[in-house]
Order: C-alpha cells, then sequence, then structure tokens
C-alpha cells in the first residue's frame, strides 16, 4: 500500500519531470525473482529504475536513513521504505556484505526483484568501475535467479556532485537480456566462478551503457582522486606561499 502511494507519488513527478527513455523493458519478467544489476552514476539511479517498471524493485540503503532522529529522519525513513529500500548497517564492511546478500536472498526467495550496484559505490568519473564479486554472484548462485543487466545513462549529469537543484534532462534506461547462471547454483563458495559471474556481468552493463572500463574498484579510484585533489591543493598553497615570499 505504502509503496503504491510512493511510487504514484515520486515515479510520477520524476516520470513527468524528467521524462526517462528506456529500452529493453521487455527483458523485465512479469512475475517471478531476478536480480537488476546496474551501473551507478548517481543517487538518483535507485528512483528512476523503480519508476519506469511496473513491479517493486527492491534495493539496499544504508542504515542512517532509516535512523536519524527528528521529523526529517522519520519523514525519510518513510521516504526510503515507501520506494522498497531495505536499511543495512555499513558499520562494518565485511557485516554490511552479509546482510545486503541475506536481503537479497530474502528478496529474491519471496519472488520479488533484487536491485543491486555490482560496483558497490557510485562512479567517481562516469566510467565503469570493476564489480565486486561478493553481493552480486553470491545471491546469483545460491537462488539461480537470472541477473538482468542494466545501464543508466546520464543520471550523473542531473545533478552531479556539489550541485543542489538537478537540472531538467531526460536521463536514459537500457535493460539487457536475462544472465543465466544456474549452471553454477551453489558454488558461490568459489572465488574464481564469483569472479567469472561478476566480470560477464560487468561486460555486459558495458555494452549497454558504452562506458570506458577502469580493471580496478571504485572505492580504489575514489581514493586516487582524493589524494590527487590533495597533492594539487598543497602544491597550490606552496606555490602561493612562495610567491609570497619573492614579492
Amino acid at each position: 500500500m505504502i509503496y503504491g502511494a510512493m511510487k504514484f507519488s515520486v515515479g510520477g513527478s520524476l516520470k513527468l519531470a524528467f521524462r526517462p527513455w528506456v529500452e529493453g523493458l521487455e527483458n523485465i519478467p512479469a512475475q517471478g525473482p531476478a536480480i537488476l544489476a546496474s551501473n551507478h552514476l548517481s543517487f538518483s539511479d535507485s528512483f528512476f529504475l523503480p519508476a519506469v517498471l511496473d513491479r517493486k524493485v527492491t534495493f539496499i540503503a544504508k542504515s542512517e536513513y532509516f535512523t536519524s532522529p527528528g521529523v526529517k529522519g522519520r519523514l525519510t525513513a518513510a521516504f526510503f521504505k515507501g520506494v522498497g529500500q531495505l536499511p543495512v548497517d555499513r558499520s562494518g564492511a565485511r557485516g554490511a556484505g552479509e546482510a545486503a546478500i541475506r536481503s537479497g536472498i530474502e528478496v529474491i526467495e519471496s519472488g520479488g526483484l533484487f536491485g543491486i550496484y555490482p560496483e558497490g559505490t557510485r562512479s567517481p568519473d562516469g566510467r565503469l568501475y570493476r564489480g565486486k564479486p561478493g553481493g552480486l554472484a553470491r545471491v546469483a548462485l545460491a537462488t539461480g535467479a537470472p541477473v538482468i543487466p542494466v545501464a543508466m545513462i546520464d543520471t550523473e549529469k542531473i545533478q552531479p556532485p556539489g550541485q543542489v537543484v538537478p537540472r531538467l534532462m531526460r536521463p536514459g534506461i537500457r535493460i539487457g537480456k536475462p544472465l543465466d547462471f544456474s549452471r553454477y547454483q551453489g558454488m558461490e563458495g568459489d572465488r574464481f566462478i564469483l569472479r567469472a559471474v561478476t566480470d560477464e556481468v560487468m561486460y555486459e552493463i558495458m555494452k549497454l551503457s558504452g562506458q570506458e572500463y577502469v580493471d580496478i574498484y571504485a572505492t580504489a579510484a575514489k581514493r586516487q582522486i582524493a589524494e590527487q585533489a590533495k597533492r594539487r591543493a598543497e602544491g597550490e598553497k606552496q606555490a602561493r606561499e612562495e610567491s609570497g615570499t619573492q614579492d
């Protein structure tokens, strides 16, 4: 009931304001479980994808969205619950991963659609990064559910980091054909199988999105970018100090 109301209000508003285009809707099953594996360009990805589908999609969200105090916190929690997001405590990386996997399996076993971002975090620069072999592959192999690759297009341009007011432009969504990994079911303990499954899914996402692929994790790329920015700032500061001394 809450989900339907939220989908009508939020999804309808998003579609009216941004008019997202979609390709491959026929690849989403009308019923039964499936895993939607998507690239991750923007915070809004978890809203645009459910907005264009007739079925509920359950994503994982950090637990802080559900536990913030005050009126704003309660409204935020109600919103995230209403759009089908599940809270996961990310205070411990390993524990968060296990919780996400358990949640995904529960969604699949109930016959639902489970949405996941194999990169593990948003892309820092619009490129596609190496998929993490834990959540996606383990849920797929534990359940035998098909994996449907999804490419979000241009969502990072709508609200870049630091921009408060979103741009009104059309994002795109490409949905690929389901991938069947049932031949590996029950082999989720084999790290080589997990890596192979993840890489196959990432390859399909790359073909759908047209993104440049980078064979490192997005978290590592973010650290590199932060370190480079810090070095530039220190270099500029030193140059200003040296210039002041010379004057």
